[in-house]
């Protein structure tokens, strides 16, 4: 007697990984990663945890649900004004890994950095902080400028004239090493900038994965 051929309902081989059936509700579900049980809910991980079998692979699922969906929540509260700070640290992040990484030495005090760390090595943090020529402050539109962000001294962003420049204070100091770094001309272009820049959120966003990225690639080409 002839027989019908069989007609499989899905392709032997398919693309990214094998569809599972979770064990809780029988929903079948494309998991994540190779070592995921049961579908994404928490109902059903907490029910296959029950068992001594899954108690592990529950834990673990449980986990990285929760830590997903804090992180999840945390940025859906964020208001504008969290975004920008992210912005602002990513960007000071980069700029002082990258004068660290070229060799700079503090732009306010122009000691170097063995004699910085020989000095204030001890410190919290470290001893190296990214510091603003212009001051958020009073100059917000610049807060983002990647030229108004250089290498400073723990000791120098913090305003102390311990580290300063003979005959003179911490800014003084710092225009003077400003304008070693890129010349006069660039400096008062940078001091008569007074363009408004209102970022939006996305375009915080934006800056802020961008910074983080490339702090990422120096710290991995310096590796």
């Amino acid at each position: 007697m002839k027989r019908t051929p069989i007609q499989r309902k899905t392709p032997l081989v398919s693309s990214g990984p094998r569809r599972k059936r979770c064990p809780s509700c029988r929903v079948m579900f494309k998991p994540e990663r190779t070592s995921q049980a049961v579908c994404g809910e928490i109902e059903c991980a907490i029910a296959h945890g029950k068992s001594e079998k899954g108690q592990a692979s529950a834990r673990k699922a449980l986990a990285d649900l929760g830590r997903r969906e804090i992180k999840l929540r945390k940025e859906a509260l964020k208001s504008r004004s969290d975004h920008l700070k992210d912005a602002e640290k990513a960007m000071r992040d980069y700029r002082r890994t990258y004068e660290l990484s070229i060799g700079s030495g503090c732009i306010s005090c122009g000691e170097s950095q063995e004699s910085i760390l020989a000095a204030q090595g001890w410190k919290t943090g470290g001893a190296f902080d990214a510091g603003h020529f212009l001051g958020k402050g009073a100059r917000p539109e610049l807060r983002l400028v990647p030229h108004n962000i250089w290498l400073q001294c723990k000791s120098c962003n913090a305003g102390s004239s311990k580290y300063a420049r003979k005959g003179l204070t911490v800014s003084q100091g710092f225009r003077e090493g400003l304008i070693a770094r890129i010349g006069l001309e660039a400096v008062e272009t940078l001091e008569a900038d007074h363009e408004p820049r209102k970022y939006t959120v996305e375009e915080l966003k934006a800056i802020t994965a961008e910074y983080r990225a490339r702090t990422r690639e120096l710290k991995r080409a310096a590796a």
